[in-house]
């Protein structure tokens, strides 16, 4: 097999000393890379690509590659998924190989994980990306698994990076095979595979969520890669403390961008006494320091993880909206300023707070309905930054303001009524009668003009008859 480097930041070698697995027959122009659990990959020389600001050579990968787990041990932040008596723990020492989709934001260890699984497991291997993969490519890979499987009775694994990028159909293919046990699949994602794995797929994979790295464990690893040898270790690199703390707080829990962010700040780094920074031009000496504002220039600004195209929009429109409802003020601010920061349209947090002074506000405070329609129209008007804070200031209205959900309530229990009695006809003295055949049937007969009475009000039946008395609306 002629393979290609992937673009995939994680292709590094797995195992050192050891020999090249054996090419099969494919077109070079596949986008996939045959690895075995006793070699390495064949393939050319890796060309590395660093991520967030990591400096690569051929000879010298990113940071984040030199420093991923070598065993379950190494991993951090990881203890609920590979601690004793888990799941994984007991794959790894059964060497259980079972199909597994791992869900996890960037960074958050689902490349490493999966190596390990596979070292653990020592079964024939190949990695497919599929960004640059396509049905082809898969199919190879298939028809070599059922030969292995046909020959030695051992199943391959199959790692699918971003599989949530194959469509409906591509992953399809994949069925047959898992359920026949020539693959074992694990799949990356950083989408939530309820909306981008098929079902079939699914159920056929156990799922594993990674949890998003939190600061503390940032701080680990990079404290780790400051003495390590394949990081900093053995280097006269002094690395300030306010240095360290801008990389866990601006690399938002990904910890391929802080390694690879203090791998850039550490190769520009002049000796102590020198500026700094890229346009720093005095030698690399013994004793180069790692400062804050190197860091914040190898992290390249601000870092905001977010995908609009994923669920991070809808969750943090969840949480603008339920510290509304709660009475939050300065939570519901914080998540309209994370949407608004994150280059999401201001106008669908606007929309949000509309709909929730209309479900959660109502009656209680009919007037808040005009605050959040007003704020919408004026950002309309005057756009960011100046509309930023009629936002704001609904936003602060609406979360004090008194709740009701009784008008909600209302909608609800008429729809479920509806959907439940279906087309219910008008009652007689209740419909219109324009014409003289219309009143001969009996329309309009009987209707009491409300105005006709004491206070405008007289007891009459409004609902069809088998809704009479039914209460939808509790104010």
């Amino acid at each position: 097999m002629n393979t290609v480097e992937s673009d995939d930041p994680g292709q590094g070698d797995l195992f050192e000393g050891t020999e090249f697995a054996p090419p099969l027959p494919e077109p070079p122009a596949a986008q996939v890379t045959r690895r075995t659990g006793e070699g390495l990959p064949r393939r050319a020389p890796a060309r590395p690509r660093a991520q967030g600001g990591g400096v690569a050579t051929p000879e010298r990968p990113p940071m984040a590659e030199r420093m991923r787990p070598r065993s379950l041990d190494d991993l951090v932040g990881m203890e609920k998924l590979v601690g004793d008596g888990t799941l994984m723990r007991r794959l790894v020492e059964r060497k259980e190989a079972v199909s597994l989709i791992f869900w996890g934001p960037p960074g958050s260890g689902k490349t490493s994980l999966a190596r390990i699984l596979v070292a653990e497991w020592g079964l024939p291997w190949y990695y497919l990306s599929a960004v640059t993969s396509g049905i082809a490519d898969a199919r190879q890979v298939f028809a070599v698994a059922q030969e292995t499987l046909q020959e030695t009775g051992r199943p391959t694994v199959v790692f699918v990076d971003e599989i949530h990028r194959f469509n409906k159909a591509q992953q399809d293919a994949f069925l047959p095979y898992v359920e026949a046990g020539a693959i074992v699949l694990l799949g990356a994602t950083t989408e939530n595979p309820s909306f981008s794995v098929i079902s079939p797929l699914l159920s056929r994979c156990r799922m594993l969520v990674l949890p998003s790295l939190e600061p503390e464990n940032v701080r680990a690893l990079l404290e780790r890669a400051r003495t390590d040898p394949r990081g900093l270790g053995g280097e006269e690199v002094a690395v300030d403390d306010d240095a360290l703390d801008a990389l866990v707080w601006g690399c938002g829990g990904d910890a391929r961008r802080a390694l690879n962010a203090l791998d850039a700040a550490a190769s520009g780094a002049p000796g102590r006494g020198g500026q700094g920074g890229a346009k720093d031009t005095l030698p690399k000496s013994p004793g180069r320091q790692v400062t804050r504002e190197l860091v914040l220039e190898a992290l390249g600004g601000r870092y905001q993880r977010y995908e609009r195209d994923g669920e991070t929009c809808f969750n943090m429109l969840s949480a603008l909206h339920k510290s509304l409802r709660g009475g939050d003020a300065d939570a519901s601010v914080y998540w309209l300023v994370r949407l608004i920061e994150a280059g999401e349209d201001p106008l669908m947090p606007a929309r949000r707070m509309i709909a929730m002074a209309a479900e959660d506000i109502g009656m209680a405070d009919p007037r808040a309905l005009q605050v959040a329609v007003s704020a919408y129209q004026a950002f309309g008007v005057m756009g960011s930054p100046e509309g930023d804070l009629a936002l704001t200031e609904a936003a602060i209205y609406l979360a004090r303001a008194p709740k009701s959900n009784a008008s909600a309530k209302a909608l609800w229990a008429a729809r479920e009524a509806v959907a439940q009695h279906g087309s219910l006809a008008v009652p007689l003295h209740l419909r219109n009668a324009p014409t003289a055949l219309m009143k001969e049937q009996g329309y309009g007969i009987g209707y009491q003009y409300p105005h006709d009475f004491d206070g405008n009000w007289v007891e009459q039946q409004y609902l069809p008859d088998a809704l009479a008395g039914t209460k939808f609306y509790e104010g």
